[in-house]
């Protein structure tokens, strides 16, 4: 049996690969793809406010309780789960984090790479964490660095929806259809009870994004879709034909 075909996706917080990408993990899972999940940190400080009101709380509470929760949705959307545990508000990335995330790239070798906005300035953690996998990822393509290696290939680079994307300056140019794993997606985010407020805000961004996905598609292409994911492709697609 040959080898599964690989996605990586690096989220900053513990609960951010649910919100922005658990459609695109579910779907590429279901179709026999082994899709890698990185959280860099829990989101314990910045993203954990329900818990903090909690009597008693402590940051190693927080945390037990947020891995808990990504684990529960990790499972059920089918993707292998990394906790690295950097910390978070503030986020930083040492070299040491960057080569081991250039060690991932490489054992990897993933089909394409799914992470934040390059730019939120309501949330300086998540465009460090695009920052770090485009950097890692030119790194691990470089000869030079721990030579006699498997390079890595040029994986397309996409940005995941930011909660505001005005002010991101985000813009869909990607749309995938997630209407046959929306309830997977669903159950997941379910998990994550620290931000219930968020549960029914991205159903309604999965409809939007159903409904203008539908919009974009050729006129013999399928109709029937009803959730969808966008998705700021940031790097060129290369083809045969237009």
């Amino acid at each position: 049996m040959s080898n599964p075909k690989t996605a990586l996706v690096v989220s900053a917080h513990s609960a951010d690969f649910v919100w922005r990408a658990g459609g695109a993990i579910a779907s590429h899972v279901q179709q026999g793809w082994q899709v890698k999940v990185i959280c860099l940190s829990y989101g314990e400080r910045g993203e954990s406010a329900k818990l903090w009101r909690q009597p008693n709380m402590t940051l190693d509470k927080v945390k037990a309780v947020r891995e808990e929760e990504a684990r529960a949705a990790g499972e059920i959307l089918g993707a292998d789960m990394e906790f690295w545990d950097i910390g978070d508000y503030p986020m930083r990335i040492s070299d040491d984090i960057l080569f081991k995330l250039v060690d991932v790239y490489r054992r990897l070798q993933p089909e394409f790479v799914l992470s934040h906005s390059e730019r939120d300035p309501y949330n300086f953690d998540h465009p460090l964490a695009m920052r770090a996998a485009q950097e890692a990822r030119i790194i691990a393509q470089a000869e030079g660095h721990n030579p006699g290696e498997q390079i890595l290939g040029a994986p397309p680079v996409y940005a995941f929806e930011p909660h505001q994307t005005e002010q991101c300056h985000w813009e869909p140019n990607t749309f995938l259809d997630i209407t046959d794993v929306w309830d997977t997606k669903l159950k997941a985010i379910q998990c994550m009870a620290g931000q219930e407020h968020l549960w029914e805000y991205y159903t309604r961004v999965a409809l939007q994004r159903g409904v203008q996905a539908k919009r974009n598609i050729g006129i013999t292409a399928k109709r029937t879709i009803q959730y969808a994911e966008g998705y700021m492709k940031l790097t060129p697609t290369v083809v045969d034909t237009l």
